[in-house]
C-alpha cells in the first residue's frame, strides 16, 4: 500500500464548527495530513488556529451563522482567497434542542433543521459547483450521528436532521460521483466533548452509557482523526454515499 494516498499536502479543507470538540479534532487531523484549513464558526477558534499553525499549515478564520445560507457564496469566495482552491468540505456545524416531542416548538424545530441539514445541503451544493468548475473532483464529508440510525428521546428535530444527513449523503453521492466528488459521512458515537459534559457528570447515566459501549469508553475528538483523513484523501476514492460509524461498537450491540 502507498501510504501517501492519505497525504493532503497542498490541499485546502473547509471545516464548519471547528472551534472546539469534534470539529476541532478533525481540523487538526486534516492539518496533520498536510491540508490548510478554513474554519467557519460563530466564535473565535483560537485554540484550533494555534494547533493548525503549529503544524506549519495555514488557517483562515471565517465567521458565520450557518443557518444563514445567504452567506454561503461569500464564504466560498473568501475561502478561495487562501490559495485559490478548495478540495475538502467537512459539514460539522450542528445544534441540538431537547424537549418532549408532545411539547416541541416550531422555532426549535426550524433552527435545528436549518443548521444541521439545510446549511449542509447548500454548502455542499456550492462546493460541488466549485469542484466541477475546478475540474478535479473533491471530498465532502458530512457529520451524521447515532441518531441517523436510532430514534433517540426528546430530540425529534435533531433525529430528523441527522437521519436527513445520512439520506442526503446517499442522494448527493448518486448525482456527483460521476464528477469525481466523493460524498460520505461520519456518525460519531458518544464522545467526550463540551456538549456531553453534563451527561458524563451524571454518574448513573455515565455508567449506563459506558456499559453499553463495547469498547468500554467514551470516544474523543482524536478518534475522528483517522476516519476524516481517510474520507478526505485519495484512499477513499471509490467510497461513495457511505456513513461510517465511529462509535466504539455502539451499533453492534
Amino acid at each position: 500500500m502507498k501510504f501517501d494516498l492519505f497525504q493532503l499536502k497542498g490541499q485546502v479543507a473547509i471545516v464548519t464548527g471547528c472551534n472546539t470538540g469534534l470539529g476541532q479534532g478533525m481540523a487538526i487531523a486534516l492539518a496533520e495530513a498536510g491540508a490548510d484549513v478554513v474554519g467557519i464558526n460563530q466564535s473565535a477558534p483560537e485554540d484550533t488556529r494555534q494547533a493548525v499553525e503549529a503544524l506549519g499549515r495555514r488557517f483562515l478564520d471565517l465567521r458565520a451563522d450557518m443557518a444563514d445560507i445567504g452567506r454561503i457564496p461569500s464564504l466560498i469566495t473568501q475561502a478561495l482567497a487562501l490559495s485559490g482552491r478548495i478540495d475538502i468540505l467537512v459539514n460539522n456545524a450542528g445544534i441540538i434542542r431537547r424537549e418532549d416531542a408532545i411539547d416541541f416548538g416550531e422555532r426549535d424545530w426550524d433552527e435545528v433543521i436549518d443548521v444541521n441539514l439545510k446549511s449542509a445541503f447548500f454548502l455542499s451544493q456550492a462546493m460541488a459547483k466549485l469542484c466541477m468548475a475546478q475540474g478535479r473532483g473533491g471530498k465532502i464529508i458530512n457529520v451524521a450521528s447515532m441518531l441517523s440510525f436510532q430514534g433517540g428521546i426528546r430530540v425529534p428535530s435533531y433525529t430528523a436532521s441527522k437521519s436527513g444527513v445520512m439520506g442526503l449523503t446517499k442522494a448527493l453521492a448518486n448525482e456527483w460521483a460521476a464528477h469525481g466528488i466523493n460524498v460520505n459521512a461520519i456518525a460519531p458515537g458518544y464522545m467526550a466533548t463540551n456538549n456531553t459534559a453534563a451527561l458524563r457528570a451524571d454518574e448513573a447515566r455515565n455508567a449506563a452509557i459506558t456499559a453499553r459501549i463495547p469498547s468500554g469508553r467514551w470516544g474523543t475528538p482524536s478518534d475522528m482523526a483517522g476516519p476524516v483523513v481517510f474520507l478526505a484523501s485519495q484512499a477513499s476514492d471509490y467510497v461513495h454515499g457511505y456513513t461510517l460509524a465511529v462509535d466504539g461498537g455502539w451499533l453492534a450491540r
